[in-house]
């Protein structure tokens, strides 16, 4: 009798300020680190600086830059500066636009009850984008939404892996996880001590849920 053998759930640490939380997430077992390009916001970081910490990562470890609403100018300027394995693309970008950044883009978009099916089907046709990311919240505002009204929608979902976003912390996102069963889950709010930095026994408690919620 063959035993199914369940992917484990992959773990991106996002909004990195600085190498010390970037260390602690690796050494936890994150398997991606994220920098928001995105000037403005709480855990902005700038492009040189998160190159820094990229280059000392650990081979395996994976850099995920973060920006939104770009045109294809704006994002190469960011790629030559901080050239990140993977971009994620959090706004409004065209498929046109998408596709010109690509390959080696996240494309990320708000969950809508309304609108999730032709998203999820939208961003599919699109040969550029590696995996898609659902957020709680607009331009990625760390809001909880309705994991079991998504699951319905991803039972069937092979075309593109997609990571979950939006409200996550090292209690709920097991919850999510056995909801889901996503490709990958992305936090960053939900283990801070303040916008742009890390809880660290927070990092450590959502790596840790994370791996339990895979052996269930």
């Amino acid at each position: 009798m063959s035993t199914e053998i369940r992917p484990r759930t992959r773990i991106k640490v996002c909004g990195i300020t600085n190498p010390d939380d970037a260390a602690v997430a690796v050494e936890c077992g994150a398997d991606a680190i994220g920098f928001i390009f995105v000037v403005g916001t709480p855990r902005y970081i700038d492009p040189d600086e998160a190159a820094a910490i990229m280059h000392a990562l650990p081979p395996f470890v994976t850099a995920v830059g973060v920006i939104r609403d770009l045109d294809v100018d704006g994002f190469c300027e960011i790629e030559q500066r901080c050239p990140c394995p993977l971009m994620q693309l959090h706004g409004k970008e065209t498929e046109k636009t998408v596709a010109m950044c690509g390959p080696g883009v996240v494309k990320a978009f708000k969950y809508d009850g309304a609108t999730i099916a032709s998203q999820l089907s939208r961003w599919a046709r699109v040969d550029e984008v590696d995996a898609l990311l659902v957020d709680g919240g607009e331009g990625g505002t760390g809001e909880a939404f309705d994991w079991d009204a998504l699951a319905s929608h991803l039972k069937d979902y092979d075309d593109k892996p997609v990571i979950v976003a939006g409200g996550l912390d090292p209690e709920n996102v097991g919850v999510a996880i056995r909801a889901l069963r996503p490709y990958a889950v992305d936090v960053s709010s939900g283990v801070e001590a303040e916008p742009g930095r890390k809880d660290h026994a927070k990092v450590a408690a959502f790596i840790d849920a994370v791996r339990r919620a895979d052996l269930d």
